[in-house]
């Protein structure tokens, strides 16, 4: 292939090769999908450099990396000797940095395109899309991938321990990401096989609605090479649709019996599953998972017809699904102490909410579930709001602190949109309470927990901060 990256055509041999050397500012890098490009880069031999309006988590990571990362968006942070300038969809054409690159005649390009351009570099792409488990699939999917002996490469919007972090160049054929539906950032890839998990309502401040997401999803399944294999859940209809768009063959996932890879004789232990994989009517799989939640068996199906798409056998799938640990903010257990349990998570869409819940009290079996939920964009909750107030209904208590905005909105704005989800939460029965800051909703939580307590926090903001303070005071001997 060969692009524009510096205003000279550059041939990209397997498209990777070519950011050895280069200087890279990314604008935005605190996005999830950012500081993976930001380390995928570094692992390439590029010089990165990049900025963000607040520190975020994995920033001193990139740091001790070699990254020069700034707080705060300001023309000078931008390096006179630039290569390539990417940014998130979040930054306005008004930053500054992204102004001065403008003026100076420097390539930009958005977030999505890097990731069209690194997927390039590799023989077979593989994107996992949907509304909901982006992250935990293309992380399992890489996992069962790697266990196969296959080192793919990946990039994923959430953290793996046991994979070693967002990003991994790899050795293998593959390259394994998590495609975003936000501003159709998943048109811009060109992957040989993919996934649709499941296509609900969210972005409608960017789609005007669900006809208009699925039609994207629908073009995203039209991206996929035709020689390739689009796996989409059949128990979605809007995914179902989406996927006759697509030229790849397609196969289904699901728990009917018309599916192409159906999971059955479901048994669930702490809230984990046990299951029988079929393949058009043939049992190929029986395994479990450590992770809770029967949607975690759907991901995992879609993760397995893409992993043995990709070559894995069934008997390395059977083996490796067990030890799949998941990925950062994802139910992810903090600590316990005194009694309490704490537990962090990504959710911030009523559909996300309402099922991790679920999963929690079936794996936890709390006396109470006290959550501490952070409002991710105010265009989300508002154009949700119904949907917020109702999504709790397994929840004792739900503190509520001002949403964290990290496109567009006002400080009243935030204040008011929060406030009005604990009234639609009290109207409809749930016991809620609006604390503006995340140390207030600390403090409260630490006051009125009791023993056999399950806390949760959840959000796509900064809310693992209320987790980690929580750490310090419940787990230890005695409260501060």
């Amino acid at each position: 292939m060969r692009t524009d990256i510096d205003g000279a055509t550059m041939a990209v041999d397997g498209g990777i090769a070519a950011f050895s050397r280069r200087r890279v500012h990314l604008i935005g890098v605190g996005g999830s999908g950012m500081g993976g490009a930001a380390s995928l880069l570094m692992e390439l031999g590029a010089e990165v450099s990049g900025s963000d309006r607040l520190p975020f988590e994995g920033m001193g990571g990139l740091v001790s990396g070699g990254a020069r990362i700034a707080i705060g968006h300001r023309e000078e942070q931008l390096p006179s000797d630039v290569d390539l300038v990417v940014i998130s969809a979040a930054i306005p054409e008004s930053n500054p940095e992204l102004a001065a690159a403008r003026a100076r005649g420097s390539s930009v390009i958005k977030y999505a395109e890097l990731v069209g351009l690194l997927m390039c570099g590799f023989e077979r792409g593989m994107a996992i899309a949907g509304t909901h488990g982006k992250s935990t699939t293309s992380a399992m999917c890489a996992h069962l991938c790697r266990e196969a002996g296959l080192d793919p490469g990946y990039l994923m919007g959430a953290t793996s321990e046991q994979l070693g972090g967002r990003c991994a160049v790899g050795s293998g054929r593959h390259f394994i990401v998590e495609a975003c539906e936000f501003d159709r950032s998943f048109l811009q890839l060109a992957p040989e096989s993919g996934a649709i998990l499941n296509v609900d309502n969210d972005h409608l401040d960017y789609y005007s609605d669900l006809n208009d997401i699925t039609a994207a999803f629908g073009a995203f399944a039209n991206r996929i090479d035709a020689s390739g294999l689009l796996v989409c859940n059949s128990d979605d209809r809007w995914a179902t649709s989406a996927s006759s768009s697509a030229r790849a063959a397609v196969q289904t996932f699901g728990f009917d019996a018309g599916a192409d890879w159906r999971a059955l004789n479901l048994r669930r232990q702490q809230g984990c599953y046990r299951f029988v994989v079929q393949f058009r009517g043939s049992p190929v799989v029986s395994s479990r998972l450590s992770l809770p939640g029967r949607y975690n068996v759907a991901n995992a199906l879609a993760a397995i017809a893409l992993a043995y798409h990709a070559g894995a056998a069934f008997e390395t799938i059977e083996q490796a699904l067990p030890t799949f640990a998941g990925v950062q903010r994802r139910m992810t257990w903090r600590g316990e102490g005194q009694g309490v349990t704490i537990v962090d998570d990504y959710a911030h869409h009523p559909t996300e909410i309402r099922v991790t819940i679920e999963a929690a009290r079936r794996r936890y079996r709390p006396k109470r579930t006290l959550v501490v939920f952070q409002p991710h964009q105010h265009s989300r909750t508002k154009q949700l709001m119904q949907d917020f107030a109702v999504s709790f209904g397994e929840a004792d208590e739900v503190i509520v602190p001002d949403i964290y905005g990290a496109r567009l909105a006002s400080d009243s704005a935030e204040r008011n949109g929060a406030e009005e989800l604990v009234r639609r939460l009290r109207c409809g029965g749930s016991q809620a309470r609006y604390l503006p800051s995340l140390r207030a909703a600390a403090d409260h939580v630490v006051r009125h927990v009791e023993e056999g307590d399950l806390v949760m926090t959840m959000g796509a903001g900064d809310v693992w901060k209320v987790a980690d303070e929580l750490v310090a005071r419940i787990c230890e001997p005695h409260r501060v």
